[in-house]
């Protein structure tokens, strides 16, 4: 999304025949430690759309590496869905989802010139924490106290 214009862009393309596991959007008003918001994944049952405002909660986070630095990104859930008031946790989760989720962001640029490293998953106190950061970062970037 391209603040000035106000209109959607391809930001970017997949080099590989793979997808997105799940909906992948950023945390408004957060900048992480690679200059752009803070990435989330939000486990959806049907894909939204560009633009989709999904009020969600965080489950965890998967910390990572790429060629611009630290690539976190949350895990979440979206409120309000019944299939997913169960789910509090990464543990509630299931570990192939997990794996599944790893796997995908370990291999997805591997026909670019590009590299990841998958880190591991933070638990949902390391998470919220993460988001803070990025908010409080976010804030003194555009100069609020």
């Amino acid at each position: 999304y391209d603040e000035r214009s106000g209109r959607f862009f391809l930001d970017r393309v997949l080099y590989s025949s793979v997808h997105y596991p799940t909906d992948y959007g950023y945390v408004i008003d957060t900048l992480a430690g690679d200059g752009d918001p803070l990435d989330v994944l939000v486990l959806v049952q049907e894909p939204t759309f560009p633009g989709c405002l999904i009020a969600a909660r965080p489950l965890g986070g998967l910390d990572m590496h790429d060629e611009k630095g630290s690539d976190f990104k949350v895990l979440a859930v979206p409120v309000g869905d019944p299939r997913y008031d169960h789910v509090r946790t990464l543990a509630d989760v299931g570990e192939h989802w997990l794996r599944e989720i790893e796997t995908f962001f370990a291999t997805y640029k591997l026909l670019e010139p590009k590299q990841t490293e998958v880190l591991g998953w933070h638990d949902l106190a390391e998470t919220r924490q993460t988001i803070a950061l990025c908010r409080e970062r976010f804030r003194a970037a555009r100069g609020d106290q």
